[in-house]
């Protein structure tokens, strides 16, 4: 995850080529419900805005992350996993009945998916990708750029050329747990 951005406009081929990254993961059922909201210069900048007010600006431990002249905004939309589910080759499954019947929401797993997709594509175009929550910025977020209320945001992904002055985060620091740790072969 890189923190620190200069304000150098990734190219359109580029960011053409990462959506289609982030397009190109799986989807339960085919369901294939996941649309992106683009936003760079100005647009980039009015998120910020709806985001992190500009007294919490003067705090904030990243602010090169601000100059990232791109987000990816990648939503979901859960009720497409229902009414494909509902259709005749998904019926039997009984999750085209409504949400709850999901004991697993697969929209967040595809969105998930789209996510990594993209996080590794930037490494191609020798980039730099942070992904973060929007929390309870999304309603905002939402309003501001006139998504319609259907649909609901995986996070965001600020993309752009890293200026070599990253800082990581106090989480970064937590050591990932060796494989025999987490590995259970045969049974738990």
């Amino acid at each position: 995850m890189v923190r620190s951005f200069t304000t150098d406009p990734v190219e359109t081929e580029t960011v053409d080529a990462l959506i289609r990254a982030i397009l190109s993961g799986p989807s339960a059922g085919n369901t294939r419900s996941l649309e992106v909201l683009v936003l760079s210069g100005d647009d980039a900048h009015k998120y910020w805005e709806v985001t992190l007010s500009a007294d919490r600006r003067s705090a904030f431990p990243w602010p090169r992350l601000l100059d990232a002249p791109l987000l990816l905004i990648p939503y979901v939309r859960p009720a497409a996993y229902v009414q494909r589910y509902a259709e005749a080759d998904k019926a039997s499954t009984g999750l085209g009945e409504g949400l709850e019947q999901w004991s697993v929401p697969y929209w967040w797993v595809d969105g998930g998916a789209a996510v990594e997709n993209v996080l590794l594509a930037v490494s191609e175009f020798d980039l730099g990708a942070c992904f973060f929550g929007q929390f309870e910025h999304e309603d905002a977020v939402r309003t501001r750029f006139g998504v319609p209320n259907a649909y609901r945001a995986v996070g965001t992904i600020a993309v752009g050329h890293p200026d070599g002055n990253d800082r990581k985060s106090k989480s970064a620091r937590r050591p990932h747990p060796h494989t025999s740790q987490v590995t259970h072969w045969g049974s738990w």
